[in-house]
């Protein structure tokens, strides 16, 4: 994007949190919320057991209130760094703010352990009490750990060494993708420009910016790999003394979803590899003229495509038209992202790679960052995070303890948002190429989210289970990764060694390992969803926006019921594949 383009996106404002790292405000929050940690921890650790429900819902409001300021410094400090990771006074603040708030923490640690240890009998008689109604899925989340939960001297080790072991791996991870300088035809560009580079229309420009970033992470990849290695060992240890069966455990916990119904959805994805990501990418080698797509030509522009780049006023347009034509509530809430600062779009150097939509706390507001370079996609990104910005904030009302939904339904507002988005522009446009050129890259930015992520899911389950036997190599490491990419993109592609070295710029297997299948999860269930919509469910739309509403209140079988939906039955899979299909079937007919 040209430098006078960039400079006209939107930065945010963090001076709803904080107005500097030396505020006083934040000062005075953490001193405070020490003290009031002191307090709780005093008054409350080894007396759970005496109170009766309304006590123990005077305990859990007194314990949120403490997380919240906790969590809003944390958030500031998070976002702070996102947008200055190369900054090291930045990355100072960051880090002491983290052990500030760890030491913190681990005085309330307490809570939740001992909470766990009461008798289930001791529990329904407190959840009877009208007091602890509003607390009972977070009661219910906390009980599911219960079986794997250690004695309150190891958990607070854990906690505590948590800042100087798997934080602090992730920390350099972050930081030394961000300081990684690419020389794309003798210009230097940053992580971000140049993964762009590889969407460009210029073929030349895409070789170059996949060179450029096997090279560049190829000298990098022995610090990489072991980020990997100890992290999955790391992982590894702690899952052992807690007792799951398998590295994924607990992350379907966190996700309150049955391993199961995961594994449905990763095999019937795997089962379609052939007739989703096979058959689209051997067409477009057919578009392209080519036998063989040549790896980082993967999202190379078709060649009939014009190549429109959207300018920022015409992105936030397309996108709130399309959230007001669905429900007009869900448009006014996503107008307050822009008109209020909550968003940073332009690329710039020292700034995180890619986009996420950050809650904060639910006294704030969430906040979106992205790497805005005017593309098709760029939009559909922001319609991405601009779906979950609006779910963030309509489910805060929920409070901090229950306003987070797990990552498989987090993902579907998102998902949902881009639907409505593309959509919008495929039922606006009636030129046969350039539908044809909307429709696939609808279909590539499906791809991505379901093929590619299972994908990613499975390299990580085989990364996991090899490190049990020893720390893995390079070349162990890259065998894995070839394996994986292979077999979901198939036979239409042309890989050489430079490819072997793109495991290492992952940053969910880093950031919060086996993420990566609430992708597909989210995108399976809004094609879903969506059909249902089309199919004039009454009322879908504030059925849909109560769905939001929940937060983490509720079981995707709950939400899903009002729909008709069931995400335990595997045809709910195929079904959402289907969408898919149909669309292949679409772009194949029209070649």
């Amino acid at each position: 994007m040209p430098d006078e383009a960039a400079a006209s996106l939107p930065e945010w404002n963090l001076d709803d949190l904080y107005d500097g790292c030396d505020s006083p405000s934040l000062s005075h929050d953490l001193n405070d919320t020490e003290a009031r940690a002191d307090k709780f921890q005093n008054d409350y650790q080894g007396k759970l057991d005496t109170l009766d429900g309304v006590g123990m819902a005077a305990a859990i409001a007194e314990y949120e209130a403490v997380l919240e300021t906790l969590y809003k410094v944390m958030s500031y400090a998070q976002l702070l760094h996102a947008g200055n990771v190369t900054n090291p006074e930045v990355g100072r603040f960051y880090q002491t703010a983290q052990e500030r708030v760890t030491i913190i923490t681990s005085k309330t640690l307490f809570f939740t352990l001992e909470f766990n240890r009461l008798d289930d009998g001791v529990v329904d008689t407190l959840l009877a009490d009208a007091a602890m109604a509003h607390y009972r899925a977070w009661v219910e989340e906390t009980r599911i750990m219960r079986p794997y939960q250690l004695s309150d001297e190891v958990e607070k080790l854990l906690h505590e060494k948590s800042v100087a072991g798997r934080n602090a791996w992730v920390r350099l991870f972050d930081e030394t993708l961000a300081h990684m300088r690419f020389d794309v035809g003798g210009e230097e560009l940053n992580f971000s420009d140049t993964l762009n580079g590889l969407t460009d229309k210029n073929g030349a420009k895409r070789k170059q910016s996949g060179q450029a970033l096997a090279k560049t992470l190829q000298e990098n990849a022995r610090l990489l790999a072991m980020a990997t290695n100890t992290l999955a060992k790391d992982k590894e240890i702690e899952d052992d003394w807690r007792g799951y069966e398998t590295p994924v455990g607990s992350r379907h916990l966190a996700n309150r979803v049955e391993p199961e119904v995961v594994e449905a959805l990763a095999d019937a994805v795997r089962d379609n590899y052939a007739n989703l990501a096979h058959r689209y990418y051997s067409l477009k080698a057919q578009w392209m003229g080519v036998e063989n797509i040549d790896w980082w030509d993967r999202n190379a522009p078709l060649p009939d495509d014009v190549a429109h780049t959207f300018d920022w006023r015409q992105a936030k347009s397309m996108v709130l038209d399309a959230y007001d034509g669905f429900a007009p509530e869900m448009a006014n809430v996503a107008k307050d992202f822009f008109e209020y600062g909550w968003i940073d779009a332009p690329p710039r150097d020292g700034k995180a790679s890619g986009a996420f939509a950050h809650p904060t706390v639910p006294s704030a507001h969430p906040y979106i960052l992205l790497n805005y370079h005017g593309k098709a996609r760029d939009v559909m990104t922001l319609a991405h995070e601009l779906g979950h910005g609006v779910h963030q904030v309509l489910a805060a009302p929920q409070g901090l303890l229950l306003a987070n939904t797990p990552l498989t339904l987090a993902e579907t507002a998102s998902v949902f948002g881009e639907m409505l988005t593309f959509r919008a522009l495929l039922d606006n446009e009636d030129h046969p190429t350039t539908r044809r050129v909307l429709l696939a890259g609808k279909v590539e930015d499906m791809l991505n989210t379901v093929v590619r992520q299972i994908a990613f899911y499975t390299f990580e389950t085989r990364v996991h289970a090899a490190r049990r036997e020893g720390e893995l190599s390079l070349e162990k490491l890259g065998d894995i990764w070839m394996e994986t990419q292979t077999e979901s993109l198939g036979p239409a592609f042309a890989f050489d060694d430079d490819y072997r070295w793109f495991w290492a710029c992952i940053p969910h297997f880093i950031h919060a390992p086996f993420y990566v299948y609430a992708y597909a999860f989210g995108d399976c269930l809004v094609n879903t969803l969506y059909g249902v919509f089309k199919d004039g469910h009454p009322g879908f739309q504030e059925k849909y926006l109560d769905m939001l509403r929940a937060g983490g209140t509720l079981h995707h079988s709950e939400l899903l019921a009002p729909f008709g939906l069931d995400a335990s039955d595997p045809a709910f899979w195929g079904r959402g594949l289907s969408v898919i299909s149909d669309f292949i079937d679409e772009l194949e007919e029209a070649f």
